[in-house]
């Protein structure tokens, strides 16, 4: 019989370090109220890029959201232009429901609605994040040196996006009136479902824009990111105001630990 050779020299096992303790999934701070519809394309894009945004790692820690999509509203352009308040009443009344539903913040994703919500803001009981406030910050934050303004033509004639530009100190290009007509109807097309012809509609925009000075787009009318993202223009050079208003909204719903932690401290940064 033949003797037992050693035994196999068996590896340490390293005793077990100390369990991370996971990190915390934030709580978002209300329910966030969407005024949608305006247009419904628009909306729906909104909502995707919000959820996107939002740091939760299972469905519970989403923000409540309720949501009127009203397409009646009427055209928010043509008022502007005619000089009448149509879509006021319906803007309002859509916010006020939204309220009543139990929103703690609002949302509209309609850049050309918030000449009108700003003539009733004051008279809100919830907070509105603020479309064109978003989108100039987020325009500053990658292009200090200023952006191209895109958007329709009523926005372009309120003086919107350029009173706004000038309180923050940020210079916004405004693009000439057969520039900003192939923008608006570039818009138009997306709202008929004819995306792919309103990208090529805003590129051949956009292009002598840049020509003339090589700044980033704000696409600001909701229609017009989807117009961009299907132009074939490069992603960096613009900046989305649909995509600002859902990062805004999850700013605001979910504070960042060093603000103050109380719900209402997250809610009426918004305002």
């Amino acid at each position: 019989m033949t003797a037992p050779g050693p035994e196999p020299k068996r590896e340490r096992v390293p005793e077990p370090g100390p369990v991370s303790a996971p990190t915390p999934t934030p709580t978002p701070a209300g329910t966030l109220g969407v005024l949608g519809g305006m247009g419904p394309a628009a909306t729906a894009e909104f909502l995707r890029l919000l959820a996107a945004r939002v740091p939760a790692a299972d469905d519970q820690h989403h923000p409540r959201i309720v949501m009127l999509s009203d397409p009646s509203v009427p055209d928010r352009s043509t008022a502007l232009l005619e000089g009448g308040d149509a879509p006021l009443p319906a803007i309002r009344e859509g916010l006020a429901t939204l309220a009543r539903w139990g929103a703690d913040l609002l949302a509209v994703p309609c850049n050309t609605a918030h000449v009108y919500i700003d003539r009733i803001r004051a008279e809100l009981p919830v907070p509105v994040v603020h479309i064109v406030d978003a989108t100039l910050r987020a325009a500053m934050a990658i292009s200090p040196e200023g952006g191209w303004l895109a958007a329709t033509t009523g926005t372009v004639a309120s003086g919107l996006y350029q009173r706004r530009a000038a309180e923050f100190g940020y210079r916004l290009a405004v693009p000439g009136p057969a520039v900003r007509a192939r923008i608006h109807h570039a818009a138009v097309l997306v709202k008929g479902g004819r995306t792919d012809e309103g990208g090529r509609l805003l590129a051949s925009a956009v292009r002598p824009l840049w020509r003339e000075e090589r700044l980033p787009v704000l696409t600001a009318c909701t229609e017009l990111p989807l117009a961009y993202d299907a132009s074939g223009l490069p992603a960096a050079a613009t900046v989305s105001s649909l995509d600002a208003l859902a990062t805004a909204c999850v700013d605001a719903l979910y504070p960042a630990p060093a603000r103050p932690s109380s719900r209402a401290a997250g809610l009426t940064a918004a305002a």
